[in-house]
Order: C-alpha cells, then sequence, then structure tokens
C-alpha cells in the first residue's frame, strides 16, 4: 500500500500504484478530489507527452502544481495513464 501525504492529510492511499522515473502514480480515483484545483501549467515530456497539474491545499497549507498528470500519454507511456504523481513537498511512502 503507497500512502501521499499532505500538511498531515493522506491526499491518495493504494496498493496499485505504477513506479516511473522515481515517482508512485497513484490511481486519479485514489486522489482526494477536496484538495486539489487544476491549474493552466503544462509541461511536455519526450516520451510520456504533456502534463497537467493541480495544486493542493489542506487545511490553509498551499503547493502550487505539486501533482501532474498526463490526460493523453503518448504511446510506450499508457502506465501514466490515469494517475497522478507528486512533487517533494508531497511524502509518498510505499
Amino acid at each position: 500500500m503507497a500512502t501521499a501525504t499532505f500538511n498531515g492529510k493522506v491526499i491518495a492511499q493504494s496498493d496499485d500504484t505504477t513506479f516511473v522515473e522515481g515517482n508512485h502514480y497513484f490511481p486519479l480515483e485514489s486522489l482526494d478530489q477536496s484538495v486539489i484545483t487544476e491549474t493552466d501549467r503544462h509541461t511536455s515530456c519526450p516520451w510520456k507527452g504533456v502534463a497537467s497539474y493541480y495544486t493542493l491545499d489542506v487545511d490553509g497549507q498551499v503547493a502550487e502544481n505539486a501533482a501532474w498528470y498526463y490526460p493523453e500519454p503518448k504511446d510506450g507511456a499508457e502506465d501514466v495513464a490515469g494517475r497522478v504523481a507528486f512533487y517533494g513537498v508531497v511524502t509518498v511512502e510505499a
């Protein structure tokens, strides 16, 4: 079971994560929807595609663009489809 925690609150938990490039990718449905806001930030990975981002807000503690996902991953990156990963402000324990 992998758990993602921010500001003392579990924001995602699953026994079905995918580990890619040093990051646990959690199923999107495991993410607590009450703590996220979609942002207009996008970045590009040469092999995974264009990433979209969420800002986290847990009890007033905000982490801008701290979670990312690939809405339409490229061929060969299907492992991250429908999944979300987190930057260092989020503690992930597996």
